[in-house]
C-alpha cells in the first residue's frame, strides 16, 4: 500500500493524532490511521526523530509539507502557529483486526438491534474502504455493501446522534451490490414478502419505499432475514481475536461476561431470548479501561419486534444485575 498517500489523506482531513512513547523517543512514532471497534491501525514512522512542539489536544486546520531528505523524509505539520517536524526513513502500516460481532453502543433508543447492525456495517465499510479487501473476509466484503442500503443505514436506523453522523454521498440511493446482498439474504431466509418488496424497490428506489422496507425489518414477518444477517456478520468475524487489556482487566471483563451468560441462561429457561453484548475501549487507552457488558432481551409486541437493554453492573464486591 502507498503509505505516503495514506498519510496525505489523513492530513488533508485535518487528522494528526500521534502516540508518543511513554519512554520518550524509541526510534518509532505511531500516527493513528483508522480506529474503530473492528480495527486499530497506525502509520509507523521508522527510525524517526521529532522536533518542535506537538499539541496533543489541538483541533483545527492543519497545513503540512512532505519532502525527501537524503535517505529518508521530512514531514512538517503546522498546528496553527506551532510546527512539529518528523524525520523518518520509512513509513509502514500496522494493522490489528478484532472481533466486533458482539460489540454494542446504545446511543440511540428504539429498535436497538437494528441500530447495532447499522453500526457494525458502518465500521466494516470503513475498514473495507480505508484498508482494502485484503483486511476483510469474503463475507465481510459482501456485507460491507449494506452501508449503501438506505432501509438499514443511517437514513432509517442511525446508531449515533445526528451530529456525529459522517454523511455518505447520496445516502438515499441504494447501490446495486447492496440490493444484491439483501435479495440473497431474503432468498436464503425464504422470505418471499421481503423479496417481492426488494424487487419493487430495485425498480423504484425512492425514499418512501426505503422507509416501508425499514418498517418491515422490525416486524416479526422479517425476523428471519434480520437474524440471518446478524448471524452472518457474527460468524464471519469470529476468526479475529478479542482485545486484551492485561491479565487483571481481562479477568474482570470475563467475570462480567460470565455473569451475563448466567443471566442469559436463566432467561432462556423462561423461554426468553437474550444476547450478551459488550462495549470496550481501544487497546491504546491509557487512562480509561472501563468496559461495559449488556443483555439485549428480545420482546414481541403484536407484530412489532423490540428489545430492552439491561446492564451488568460492576460493584465493589462483585457484579450485580
Amino acid at each position: 500500500m502507498d503509505t505516503l498517500a495514506m498519510l496525505e489523506e489523513l492530513l488533508e482531513q485535518d487528522q494528526f493524532e500521534l502516540l508518543i512513547p511513554k519512554d520518550g523517543m524509541s526510534g518509532e512514532l505511531r500516527l493513528v490511521y483508522l480506529m474503530n471497534d473492528a480495527v486499530e491501525s497506525f502509520l509507523v514512522f521508522k527510525n524517526a526523530r521529532m522536533t518542535g512542539a506537538y499539541l496533543e489536544d489541538y483541533e483545527g486546520e492543519l497545513t503540512y509539507s512532505i519532502s525527501k531528505d537524503g535517505r529518508g523524509y521530512a514531514l512538517v505539520v503546522w498546528q496553527g502557529e506551532h510546527a512539529v517536524t518528523i524525520l523518518f526513513e520509512m513509513l509502514e502500516l500496522e494493522v490489528y483486526l478484532y472481533d466486533y460481532g458482539e460489540i454494542a453502543h446504545f446511543w440511540v433508543p428504539k429498535y436497538e438491534y437494528l441500530r447495532q447492525l447499522e453500526y457494525r456495517i458502518a465500521i466494516l465499510r470503513d475498514k473495507y474502504e480505508y484498508l482494502g479487501p485484503e483486511y476483510c473476509t469474503p463475507e465481510e466484503q459482501k456485507l460491507a455493501h449494506l452501508a449503501y442500503f438506505p432501509p438499514l443505514n443511517y437514513c432509517c436506523y442511525p446508531a449515533v446522534p445526528e451530529k456525529y453522523i459522517v454523511p455518505i454521498e447520496d445516502p438515499w440511493n441504494p447501490s446495486e451490490q447492496a440490493l444484491n446482498v439483501m435479495e440473497e439474504l431474503a432468498e436464503k431466509a425464504e422470505n418471499k414478502k421481503l423479496g417481492r418488496m426488494l424487487l419493487l424497490y430495485r425498480r423504484f428506489p425512492y425514499p418512501f419505499l426505503a422507509k416501508r422496507i425499514a418498517t418491515m425489518l422490525h416486524r416479526t414477518s422479517c425476523m428471519n432475514v434480520v437474524d440471518l444477517l446478524d448471524r452472518c456478520l457474527r460468524e464471519t468475524v469470529k476468526k479475529y481475536p478479542r482485545r486484551s487489556f492485561g491479565k487483571q482487566a481481562d479477568r474482570e471483563f470475563e467475570r462480567l461476561l460470565s455473569l451475563a451468560e448466567k443471566k442469559k441462561e436463566e432467561l432462556e429457561k423462561q423461554g426468553i431470548r437474550a444476547d450478551v453484548l459488550r462495549e470496550e475501549p481501544f487497546t491504546t487507552a491509557q487512562d480509561n479501561l472501563e468496559v461495559h457488558v449488556y443483555l439485549m432481551i428480545w420482546e414481541t409486541r403484536g407484530r412489532d419486534r423490540q428489545v430492552r437493554i439491561e446492564t451488568i453492573e460492576q460493584g465493589k464486591e462483585g457484579s450485580t444485575w
